[in-house]
């Protein structure tokens, strides 16, 4: 929102046959820019966890220091005690349990379009996936093509699919990682958009081996989102 204020003359303004000075104020409005820079709006994403929020928290405190290049407008999980609802609180995001419906590996078709809802209600340009333990199907996929992202602990196209640290150890690889890719109808077969490398050591075991792919999600996936979010278009919006 553009503030006009008038002032009362300044020495200068007298000077320059100004009667008063004009300052504009870009009011601190959600998806509004900072003072000082362009007044086009910032991209929103929303997140969706099942877990602790570990990605997430490395999310929130990337945009909470940087605002003017995208935000998270809201947050949904499928498990109502999840540890991601308490983080989003704690960053004071909006956030929402969402009941997943009867299907152990997705949500049922009413809770995923009630999750469709709550975003575009939130004004999300595109959705990122924090450890969300389910199958993203069409209502998500329609609503937002080509617009969801997800980080998975393996250099894929490799070890698809669960635990694929403890997949990597019991392989024997000397490299593993982890892959931010676009989200399409299968599982973790979308568009490849970065990776990290992390080597195995010959005395890993699978959890020392995850606790330092996780290290590396961190700083890889707010710099891919953050580069995602400077490449789509975004409409105007009325504030």
């Amino acid at each position: 929102m553009l503030i006009l204020l008038m002032l009362p003359p300044t020495k200068r303004s007298q000077r320059t046959n100004f009667p008063f000075q004009i300052v504009l104020e870009v009011m601190n409005t959600p998806g509004a820019s900072k003072p000082g820079v362009s007044c086009m709006p910032v991209p929103r994403f929303g997140v969706l966890g099942s877990g602790k929020g570990s990605n997430f928290r490395a999310l929130a405190e990337a945009f909470k220091e940087d605002s003017r290049e995208s935000e998270v407008a809201i947050v949904l999980s499928d498990v109502e005690e999840a540890g991601i609802l308490d983080l989003a609180g704690e960053f004071g995001i909006p956030h929402r349990f969402v009941a997943p419906g009867h299907f152990r590996t997705r949500m049922s078709p009413e809770a995923e379009e009630a999750m469709v809802r709550l975003l575009q209600e939130a004004r999300v340009d595109f959705v990122v996936l924090a450890g969300f333990m389910r199958v993203i199907k069409e209502p998500l996929l329609k609503a937002f093509p080509g617009r969801i992202l997800n980080i998975h602990p393996s250099l894929l196209p490799a070890f698809r699919g669960l635990e694929a640290w403890r997949q990597a150890v019991e392989a024997g690889v000397t490299e593993a990682g982890c892959t931010v890719h676009l989200v399409d109808a299968g599982v973790d077969t979308g568009r490849i958009l970065g990776q990290s490398r992390v080597p195995v050591r010959t005395d890993d075991t699978a959890d020392s081996l995850h606790a330092r792919i996780q290290v590396a999600e961190h700083e890889l996936y707010p710099r891919m989102v953050r580069e995602f979010a400077r490449g789509i278009s975004i409409g105007p919006r009325d504030f």
